[in-house]
Formats: C-alpha cells, structure tokens, sequence
C-alpha cells in the first residue's frame, strides 16, 4: 500500500494562488493531496469548506450557522444519500482541489497513492452551531445528517480522485478530539465519538478508500485506534511519547499492518528553529520510544509514514515553504540513505 517512510501533508497551505500550492505539494512529497487555502476565502475553512449541500446551513458574509432547511435542499439531500451519489465541493469552496485535478490531468499523471481530506464529524458537529450557539451535535437528527453531508463528501472525492490513482487515501481530521473530555464537552461521551468515527472510517474503507485520522494534539488514542483506520497521524514533534502509553493497543494495530504517520515537521513558531539534524533525532526518540513497547523495530519502521504535524495554513509562505523542504529532507534521509 505504502512505502516505508512515504511523505505526505495535511491539507492547508498558506498560499493565495492554488496552481502554485498543488506545485509546492507535487514537487515535496510521496503522496500528493490537494491543498486547502484559508487564506482565500472564508469558505475554504474546515467547516465551511464541507458544509455546501447542507440544507441547514447559512453562510453571511464570514459567519455561518444552522438554521431552517430550505425544503427544495433538504429534498435533494436526502435524494443524494438515499442513491449514495456524494455531496460535490465546488470549486468557489476548494479551488486547490479543482488546481490540483487540472495540473494531474494536463500532464497526465498517475500515482500509487493521493490523499483527500474531510473535516472529521465530531469537529464539524461540534464547531457548526445554531444562532444560540449550540453546537448541532447536541441535536440527534442533525448529528446522523452531518454524517450523511461527510459521507458524502469522501464519496465524491473518491470518484475524483481514483482516475489518477491506484489507491485513496482520506483523511478524517479531528482537532476538537483533544478537547475532548474537558468541560466544554462534558456531553460528548467516548461512546458516541466512537460511533461517529467508525461510521465515516467505515463508509470510506466500504467505498474502496483507505481510511486515516489526523489529530493534532494529545487525544484518547485507544478510541481512535479502535475506530478501525488504516492510517493514524499524529503530533510526533511536541507528542512523540504519548503513543508508548498504549503498548497493546498500538501493537494490535501494527499487526493488522496499520499505518502511524509521525507529524514530526513542526507547523507552529517552532519551524523557525528546526533543523534536519534536530527533527531525525526527534523521530529517532519518538521510534525508539515504540519499540520499547515490544513492536519489532522492523515491522514498525515498514510501516511510518512522515507529516507535518499539521496543516501549514497557519504560517507564512516562507516557513511553509520550509516545512516542505525539511520533510523531503528527512524523507530523503532514510529512503536513500
């Protein structure tokens, strides 16, 4: 499926200029994905960016809600999911997708693997809200609607992207899992979360995608890790000895040949001071911490993929830049050396 020490990013870039961002993205790693440009519109936000065909939502200038469904959409919705046919990004929504498509096809590529992304359900449910600011998780119909609206979205992606490659990869990225089980989220139960993620990871694998999970903090690991991804992405810069916690846990998943993807290149104030030197020994402590769990030092090091620890839409073009070339670097040092 993958290479040992394959590279990938994300999703967001700093960039206003799509066409320049998916070159950035081509020119820097092993499995190309499509960038996300926050910096563009208000619309390429994680959760505006997936909320289009959602009948319950409002967009206002830079403000978006829930509010009532328009009828005509909530038809067309749930004839969408009935027929299983997805929910399209629009290129107003994600021109680097579109960006991404047209340089692939122009120039007739073809890959082993590309990366798609979706904003996970559990941070969409609970970031999209109701004028009261309730977020709509706490509404059960609208929480199995959302699920539907991502599902969705992974459908579509899917049949964008599988002309260009063997295998998808997607994505489910949850930053609110962190925050999960602090008092802002007392409601939320480990139950649910689970219940959520497995249906998306589920959908994605049924529909011949790979399914992965990004978070960029410290999160419940065993729940993630018995969502059933293939694909696990995690903050092994600032993190790197949170997963030697779970030795069971970890070692179940790399005997069912999943894959931890090591977010080792720092996407914060943090990048201005790395060097390669400084990131190997980094991914060498995080690695060494594993195998003292009992994983065999050859199976686990078969099976990493390298990240940055998360998107690089929060810094300027010159550090992204940067977290680009580090990560080939790094890349680079263990596949040729």
């Amino acid at each position: 499926m993958f290479q040992s020490f394959n590279s990938t990013g994300i999703g967001s870039l700093p960039h206003l200029d799509a066409a320049e961002a998916c070159r950035v993205i081509l020119d820097s790693v092993d499995i190309p994905f499509w960038p996300q440009l926050p910096h563009r519109s208000f619309l390429e936000l994680m959760v505006p960016q997936y909320s289009e065909g959602f009948p319950f939502v409002k967009v206002e200038d830079e403000d978006i809600y829930a509010g009532e469904a328009d009828e005509k959409e909530l038809s067309r919705f749930y004839e969408a999911v009935a027929d299983n046919s997805g929910f399209p990004i629009s290129e107003k929504y994600a021109a680097g997708f579109y960006a991404f498509l047209n340089i692939i096809s122009k120039e007739n590529l073809k890959f082993s693997v590309l990366k798609g992304h979706i904003t996970g359900p559990m941070t969409f449910a609970l970031s999209l809200t109701d004028r009261e600011k309730r977020p709509v998780f706490f509404d059960e119909e609208m929480r199995e609607l959302t699920l539907e609206l991502l599902k969705g979205k992974v459908t579509w992606q899917l049949e964008m992207l599988k002309p260009y490659a063997d295998k998808v990869l997607i994505f489910i990225d949850e930053p609110i899992l962190s925050a999960l089980g602090t008092s802002a989220y007392l409601g939320v139960s480990n139950e649910e979360t689970l219940r959520m993620l497995t249906a998306i990871v589920t959908h994605i694998q049924q529909s011949g995608g790979i399914a992965g999970i990004h978070c960029c903090g410290k999160a419940d690991w065993p729940l993630v890790l018995a969502s059933g991804i293939d694909v696990f992405n995690y903050d092994a810069y600032f993190f790197w000895d949170s997963l030697s916690l779970y030795p069971e846990e970890l070692k179940a998943f790399i005997n069912k040949k999943g894959y931890i993807a090591c977010g080792i290149v720092p996407t914060n104030d943090a990048i201005g001071d790395v060097d390669l030197q400084g990131l190997k020994e980094q991914l060498e402590r995080g690695l060494t911490s594993l195998e003292h769990t009992g994983i065999p030092k050859e199976n686990l090091r078969d099976q990493i993929l390298l990240t940055p620890s998360c998107g690089t839409g929060s810094l300027d073009t010159e550090n992204a830049l940067k977290a680009f070339r580090l990560l080939k670097e790094l890349r680079n040092s263990y596949v040729e050396g």
